[in-house]
């Protein structure tokens, strides 16, 4: 019986000595995180499909770091062992100018003379999200819970220049088509223009979202994980009214136009997968 009751204790701490030492490297590193530690996410499905081309031999794919969610850092701030703060931001903005050269009007020299027609675009993305994630259980394995809540807006406009003028000579001035690109002579086609867009502004757009998340991440190795969530919300975004100015010769001058496009607006509430996303988060 004595023998028994010592095996079976030796059994017990013998148990509670590999779960201690699973929850640590073995060069001593915790295998989950930490208070005050911070987080990165990224999609792992390319990190995935690369490792499983490499080991059946079939063409490998590039390993890229992909965004977990579109143009969006995602992370996370430990506030203690089973509960982290959840970020998502964004900041985008972007500008672009593109040159083209077209035939001078009236230009009687070989080859003719050129002017310069240009494309000018900007925009502006913002996305800024939080939440809080509860974590349960015990071990490598954790399943996780919470809510969210983010908001995104943006907008952009595009502005046209060009080298030839309407004029009572030229009511047709050479001119170049944005929307129809050349790629093997690496410009864009240009002709006679009847009219022309000066400016194009998109409307703006703004978006809300609030859901509840359930998931699980596994932690695989000393503060990395992989996991998947699934979640259930609403979603909110509308689209204002943008314009379009064109400028034309009207007989006697130049004269332009505006065009409003009408808006627009999405709502749903429904079950979702996080976009399918497997997820590889880094802690730190």
């Amino acid at each position: 019986m004595m023998k028994k009751l010592i095996l079976t204790v030796a059994l017990a701490s013998a148990a509670a000595f590999v779960s201690a030492q699973d929850m640590m490297s073995k060069r001593g590193t915790p295998i989950l995180p930490e208070s005050g530690d911070w987080s990165i996410g990224f999609d792992a499905a390319p990190l995935l499909e690369y490792f499983g081309n490499f080991f059946n031999q079939a063409g490998n794919n590039s390993a890229n770091a992909m965004y977990q969610e579109n143009h969006t850092i995602v992370g996370k701030i430990m506030k203690d062992e089973n509960t982290a703060m959840r970020v998502k931001i964004r900041l985008g903005i972007g500008s672009y100018k593109q040159e083209n050269l077209v035939t001078q009007d009236g230009s009687t020299s070989t080859p003719p003379a050129t002017v310069v027609d240009s494309w000018k675009s900007s925009n502006t993305n913002v996305t800024l999200g939080a939440g809080l994630q509860k974590y349960r259980g015990k071990g490598r394995l954790k399943g996780f819970y919470g809510a969210e809540a983010g908001i995104m807006f943006g907008g952009g406009k595009h502005t046209y220049e060009y080298g030839n003028a309407f004029s009572t000579t030229y009511p047709m001035p050479t001119t170049s088509d944005w929307d129809n690109y050349d790629p093997s002579s690496g410009t864009y086609v240009f002709g006679p223009a009847t009219s022309r867009p000066t400016e194009e502004k998109n409307g703006s757009s703004f978006g809300i979202s609030i859901r509840g998340f359930i998931g699980v991440e596994y932690f695989f190795a000393p503060k990395l994980s992989i996991g998947a969530e699934y979640g259930w919300g609403l979603g909110l975004t509308s689209w204002g009214e943008g314009e379009t100015t064109t400028e034309y010769w009207n007989g006697t001058g130049v004269a332009t136009s505006t065009n409003k496009t009408g808006k627009a607006s999405d709502f749903g509430l429904d079950v979702d997968n996080a976009g399918g996303a497997v997820v590889l988060s880094a802690y730190f």
